[in-house]
């Protein structure tokens, strides 16, 4: 019997315990974007460049070139949102472009969402859509359409399902990328 005893693991009593340690809170603010805000945006963005199949990009962005569409949505007003931590580090950015560039698709535009690595898995790509769906609609926006990769993005698929989008087509093999073919999964919202 006393064997068994000491087989057992010895718990101290609760009141003897060390407290456990909690995960920080996870703060941010949600705010408009601002040119200063672009290297850091770009950062994130050319992380998923170098990294991953979520954009079909090949090569990364430079700073100039987030300057052009920066001031390319501004002007068309254009929501364009990042989260702050209280230290001042860009976690992640959320934006919507036009869909296409002829006058007829003025009301229609496909939205972008990039989390830095250490920001991921947190929720704030739910918290990040939610305001650009909101601030969409605010800029009279009527459909936003979500072009996500089909390998390895299930986790986008269901935070758009999440908001009500739903699945309008799938193209296969259109974009080659860290050598092998990717086809994209194309869902839309109405913002009535």
């Amino acid at each position: 019997m006393l064997e068994e005893e000491y087989q057992q693991p010895r718990r101290l009593p609760p009141h003897l315990r060390k407290p456990a340690e909690q995960e920080p809170l996870f703060e941010y603010t949600i705010r408009e974007a601002r040119p200063a805000d672009l290297p850091h945006v770009r950062e994130i963005y050319n992380y998923y460049v170098a990294n991953s199949t979520v954009t079909f990009d090949l090569d990364a962005m430079t700073l100039r070139e987030w300057k052009s569409k920066f001031a390319y949505l501004h002007k068309l007003g254009m929501p364009f949102i990042v989260a702050e931590s209280p230290r001042g580090l860009i976690l992640g950015y959320a934006l919507v472009a036009p869909w296409k560039q002829k006058r007829a698709y003025r009301f229609t535009v496909e939205n972008s969402i990039y989390l830095g690595p250490a920001a991921a898995g947190k929720g704030l790509g739910k918290v990040l859509l939610g305001e650009l769906i909101t601030r969409s609609k605010k800029a009279g926006l009527k459909e936003i359409i979500a072009v996500i990769a089909d390998q390895g993005a299930d986790a986008s698929i269901h935070l758009h399902e999440t908001f009500g989008f739903h699945e309008i087509g799938r193209m296969g093999r259109v974009g080659f990328k860290f050598d092998r073919w990717l086809g994209t999964v194309m869902m839309q919202k109405s913002l009535k």
